[in-house]
């Protein structure tokens, strides 16, 4: 933690009068800092390891005077930080020692506020109010554990260590009770904060870099060929139940998701290139473009509710009173688990897609995943399952 002080000769760049410009470098903490000093030496009447220079040298005491002011201006700098007992590095002491305004030292909640006041800026652009909102949340959790660990309302960014995420994580899970995908996701925006941190040089370097979440393997629920046959095959007198029936199996065999299938128009349905009726509608949550064929049960669906006078396909009904009914329907109809909206877009990719032998690239596409890899960790014991099953089928041919 010494300062080093050394000048030297850049004897490279010898002018016409065969001096050489000499240069300061400055030591500290293993990393240096070269600069100019804007003075001239002949090599011959320079003393390396003296740092001295030879009475040869005209101008010898001007230039010597020159060079212990800079080593006294650079000594000062030095203390002048040591005093401040906050971090810094050898960067820090040139400019202090030519007079630079410091770099701003960040809280972490400072730079989480103004990441959050930047992405503001996006709703309706590149992001849904709602991603504003769980930052916002996200931020009340993170602000309450710096609180909680440090007994204060911030602390300093330059001060986070790796192994600041472990314990609030640790804090995540058992003060706030969170589940492992919910704490994943708060720490997952609190990553992206620190990375907006580093871009912007309000940090050096990630200091999570090495953290790697743990990974959470949810089962995936979804109705089998018999399910879905038997609720397709279900009919109920009230005429709402039997519309969230009609609404869900047509998600079964489209994978929207509830928003999209909320918003869904008629002219959203048309006749594509290959003569069939295709839909095409934007995802909520990715913002992409959402294309699939209209399989039969769907169309037939879609006849049915033409002449509704609304532009829109489906009566409109919230998410809450979508899945209450639900519930409903799968008393009535038998099924055992809590059946909820989102069981369709996992029974559209794997009862209808998968299990009937459409490539798991296809069904990627078809989900609007942007990587395939989503698609193989959410659907991967089905596909494996599904080859088992194919397996045992030419088994039997074999034997037989």
């Amino acid at each position: 933690m010494k300062l080093n002080i050394l000048y030297l000769l850049y004897k490279a760049k010898m002018n016409s009068t065969g001096k050489c410009p000499v240069r300061c470098r400055v030591t500290y903490n293993n990393r240096r800092k070269e600069f100019s000093t804007g003075l001239f030496i002949s090599p011959t009447n320079w003393l390396s390891k003296q740092q001295a220079i030879k009475p040869e040298e005209p101008d010898a005491n001007l230039i010597e005077t020159q060079l212990s002011l800079i080593k006294t201006k650079l000594s000062q700098a030095f203390l002048f930080l040591q005093v401040k007992d906050s971090e810094f590095n050898v960067d820090d002491i040139y400019k202090q020692y030519k007079g630079e305004t410091p770099k701003k030292e960040f809280g972490v909640m400072e730079v989480y506020n103004l990441h959050s006041d930047r992405i503001k800026k996006l709703i309706g652009i590149d992001i849904k109010e709602v991603t504003y909102s769980k930052y916002i949340e996200s931020g009340r959790h993170l602000k309450s554990f710096i609180k909680y660990k440090f007994k204060a309302s911030d602390i300093q960014l330059k001060a986070l260590k790796s192994s600041f995420l472990e314990h609030y994580e640790y804090y995540l899970k058992t003060e706030k009770t969170f589940q492992q995908s919910t704490l994943n996701k708060a720490i997952q925006r609190f990553r992206k904060v620190i990375k907006y941190a580093v871009s912007e040089d309000y940090l050096d370097k990630d200091p999570f870099m090495l953290y790697k979440a743990k990974r959470v393997k949810k089962e995936i629920l979804f109705l089998s060929p018999e399910q879905l046959k038997k609720l397709e095959e279900a009919a109920f007198k009230i005429k709402r139940i039997q519309q969230i029936k009609d609404m869900f199996v047509f998600c079964c065999y489209t994978g929207l998701g509830f928003t999209e299938m909320k918003q869904v128009k008629k002219e959203d349905i048309t006749l594509e290139f290959d003569g069939e009726l295709w839909l095409n509608v934007r995802r909520a949550k990715t913002n992409r473009s959402y294309k699939v064929p209209l399989l039969p049960k769907a169309q037939e669906i879609k006849e049915m509710y033409d002449d509704v006078g609304s532009e829109y396909l489906f009566p409109s009904i919230s998410n809450p009173n979508f899945n209450a009914y639900l519930k409903e329907i799968a008393d009535l109809v038998g099924i055992e688990f809590n059946l909820t909206h989102h069981i369709a877009r996992k029974t559209f990719a794997s009862t209808v897609l998968l299990y009937n032998n459409v490539p798991i690239e296809v069904v990627s596409k078809l989900l609007g995943h942007s990587k395939i890899q989503t698609t193989q960790d959410s659907y991967g014991k089905i596909v494996q399952k599904k080859i088992s099953e194919e397996m045992i089928r030419i088994n039997k041919k074999f034997i037989s």
